[in-house]
């Protein structure tokens, strides 16, 4: 097998350099026109304001990029006005440092109701309806109406995902750069194989190469399955060791400025059976067929069904039925590593420009094996581009 073992661990990471061109930085200027976007759709939808909590949104409009807790951090947008941020007092600095808008910054002590902060703000600005976060969560959502009982609250989606799915040529730069580095990754983890190898090793590896290469964080996630524990889409528990004829299943990503990536690679350590070569070389048409799906306009459905259509001709399924493909072809990729639109049966949104999708119609043969190979795409004027070359063959996945 090509690529497949013959190094260490230590020769690998000792050969890996950090990435030589990074992309370059969101800057404040498209961090403002989503601002203004963010207003635009907001009125659209007939609130006066957007409520965006602590994750991946915020980071998108303002550039903090603190993760949800316990605390509400959060910015109200009203459709006229300076944006106003909410933040517990002890976080300025902090906050200070990161944030890339003009805002109005609000603070709350702990034994302060940052729910009333937000309600007053609210008031304020005489808004009568809000639009609020999708992901935030459930217990501010339920004290900020408390807080606010006359307040109308809406679903955000419709201004959030009108934003987010669409991706810049800077946005698409950074997911790049993430891609192209996993893919590296993948090419080196290969190599370190051998028999008796186990899973908890080669993520260790994983988590030390992102990290040379030039991910702060090192992996984001590393899934890694051996022989039998393929046929699980998230693996099983255990960590049993790697043996001749396994199928290796290596699903990885690392964050760049907050873009993801997610690069999937399956093959055979040791020499393929004729089953396993038949099922690889239908995913490998599927992912095909799926990619030459993609066009602007047609809905993302259309991209899952054609994914499918190859598989049930070869007659694998129907549907979700195993052997065959258990879940959705593909899901978008951004500031979260799955966020809308879906390429799955039921999501008509239409294919546009900027779009970013994983691709993976993942094959299950039941308590057998499993066979995922994914690489992400971008929606482009005639079609699809991709970010990562996908896998050539099973006896050389890397080329």
């Amino acid at each position: 097998m090509r690529g497949i073992g013959g190094s260490t661990a230590e020769r690998e990471l000792q050969d890996i350099r950090p990435w030589r061109v990074p992309a370059a930085s969101i800057e404040r200027n498209e961090i403002a026109e989503r601002i203004e976007k963010a207003r635009r759709f907001t009125r659209d939808i007939g609130s006066g304001a957007l409520l965006i909590g602590a994750g991946p949104s915020l980071r998108y409009f303002t550039s903090v990029p603190w993760k949800a807790s316990e605390r509400l951090v959060a910015m109200l947008l009203p459709v006229r006005g300076v944006p106003i941020v909410i933040a517990p007092k002890f976080e300025l600095g902090t906050l200070e440092a990161s944030l890339s808008i003009e805002a109005d910054v609000r603070l709350w002590e702990e034994d302060e109701s940052p729910s009333e902060v937000v309600a007053g703000a609210l008031r304020e600005h005489g808004v009568g309806a809000v639009a609020v976060d999708p992901a935030m969560a459930f217990m501010f959502v339920e004290r900020i109406a408390k807080a606010a009982p006359s307040m109308s609250m809406v679903g955000a989606s419709p201004v959030v995902d009108r934003c987010r799915m669409y991706k810049s040529p800077a946005e698409l730069a950074l997911i790049q750069q993430a891609m192209s580095m996993t893919l590296e990754i993948q090419r080196r983890v290969a190599r370190i194989l051998h028999s008796g190898i186990r899973p908890s090793e080669v993520r260790r590896f994983l988590d030390e190469a992102h990290r040379a290469i030039g991910a702060p964080s090192g992996s984001e996630f590393a899934l890694v399955q051996f022989g039998r524990a393929s046929a699980y889409p998230h693996g099983l528990p255990g960590d049993c060791p790697l043996s001749e004829g396994d199928i290796v299943l290596i699903d990885t990503g690392c964050v760049i400025e907050g873009y993801h990536s997610d690069i999937t690679r399956t093959y055979v350590f040791g020499e393929p059976t004729d089953e396993q070569r038949r099922i690889w070389m239908l995913e490998h048409q599927a992912q095909a067929a799926a990619f030459e799906a993609v066009q602007p306009g047609r809905p993302c459905e259309e991209v899952d069904a054609a994914a499918r259509a190859t598989l049930e001709a070869a007659g694998l399924g129907p549907d979700y039925q195993l052997p065959g493909l258990p879940h959705r072809t593909g899901h978008g990729i951004g500031l979260s590593i799955h966020e809308p639109a879906y390429l799955v049966r039921g999501d008509r949104t239409p294919l546009m420009p900027g779009m970013c999708f994983s691709n993976e119609p993942m094959i299950v043969i039941p308590d057998r094996f499993g066979v995922r190979l994914e690489d992400h795409l971008y929606v482009t004027e005639s079609g699809a581009a991709w970010f990562t070359d996908p896998s050539p063959s099973i006896d050389a996945p890397f080329g």
